[in-house]
């Protein structure tokens, strides 16, 4: 790298002590969970959408109210239930007499962050409202289409393990969020300092440190961090593998995937990996980065067939063993 790159890299080294005053303020609520808070701020550095799965009762919701509570933003979140519909999300059309017209009432998506609660519990047709507001960043009510404001991030949680009155996420919807997380248990030492901190309810002060015009300058930031030709090929070697095992030179994966990764998963896992470095504290992306932040990337990009099934051989499994075999730079 030449000078020019080395004072770049320092530049975005700086940006995060930022970042660590926002970790500072969840964590005066939220106990462990690392992994997760270390998404939420990669989330928010590259404008992705977020999938959260985890059994109830490991701290999702509170852990996205509480990253909201540390932003001077707009937050909204929506209890998904059978019964919701997509005027309930975006909004409708309402008749006012006074001006004879029909006037756009718009719905809590219209905000800088949303959390949708149980997002599997709303039946597709509301799901399916969410795929304009993902993408494209726009709401349609009527013949009018209205920008969502930047930043806009949806954050999704969902129970893995309750199954009745619930509907099944579309490939095209969950395609939608640049990652899916998956959530474990705390450790016996975590759920003891829980135990210790929450066993009387009492409000806990977090303090809002990062206001719409700083966020904005961290994404520049996370941007520009050195990402090197050698790991771009690393990370295509990657996902065309997913897709073409056999020209990759794994046969025994031919079997195994249905479909792979899309290219917006490359350019999903080009852009998280950034992100993750300059939570890290660092000005350029390592092989570590991508192979610590594929699984979330790709777990839900991957079709397992019906003899992985057999063996039980998950999604997770397939990437774990090709990062083992993926040849790193």
């Amino acid at each position: 790298m030449d000078s020019d790159s080395t004072a770049l890299i320092r530049e975005v080294e700086r940006e995060t002590l930022t970042l660590r005053q926002v970790e500072t303020e969840i964590r005066k609520v939220i106990v462990g969970q690392d992994y997760l808070i270390d998404r939420l701020l990669v989330g928010l550095l590259t404008r992705a959408h977020l999938l959260i799965e985890g059994v109830p009762g490991l701290a999702k919701t509170l852990s996205v109210k509480t990253l909201a509570r540390t932003l001077h933003l707009d937050f909204q979140r929506i209890q998904f239930t059978p019964d919701l519909l997509p005027a309930d999300l975006i909004g409708t059309m309402i008749f006012d007499r006074q001006k004879n017209e029909f006037l756009p009432h718009k719905g809590p998506i219209f905000s800088h962050i949303v959390l949708t609660d149980e997002i599997n519990r709303a039946p597709a047709k509301v799901q399916s409202a969410l795929l304009e507001c993902m993408e494209e960043r726009q709401v349609t009510l009527g013949d009018v289409t209205y920008s969502l404001e930047d930043p806009f991030l949806v954050l999704a949680t969902q129970n893995p393990i309750e199954q009745e009155g619930t509907y099944p996420l579309a490939e095209a919807q969950v395609d939608r969020f640049m990652m899916k997380l998956k959530l474990t248990y705390p450790s016996r030492a975590e759920e003891e300092e829980i135990l210790g901190r929450m066993l009387v309810e009492a409000p806990i002060d977090v303090d809002a440190v990062l206001d719409r015009q700083r966020l904005l300058e961290l994404r520049q930031a996370a941007d520009q961090v050195y990402l090197d030709a050698k790991m771009r090929r690393y990370i295509l070697d990657l996902v065309t593998a997913t897709r073409d095992p056999r020209a990759a030179g794994f046969d025994d994966f031919a079997e195994l995937i249905a479909f792979g990764a899309s290219p917006r998963a490359t350019l999903f896992l080009a852009r998280a990996v950034k992100g993750l470095a300059l939570v890290r504290g660092r000005g350029y992306v390592i092989p570590e980065d991508v192979k610590e932040i594929a699984p979330d990337i790709l777990r839900h990009r991957i079709v397992a067939t019906y003899e992985a099934e057999a063996e039980e051989i998950t999604t997770d499994d397939l990437v774990a063993r090709l990062l083992d075999r993926v040849e790193v730079p």
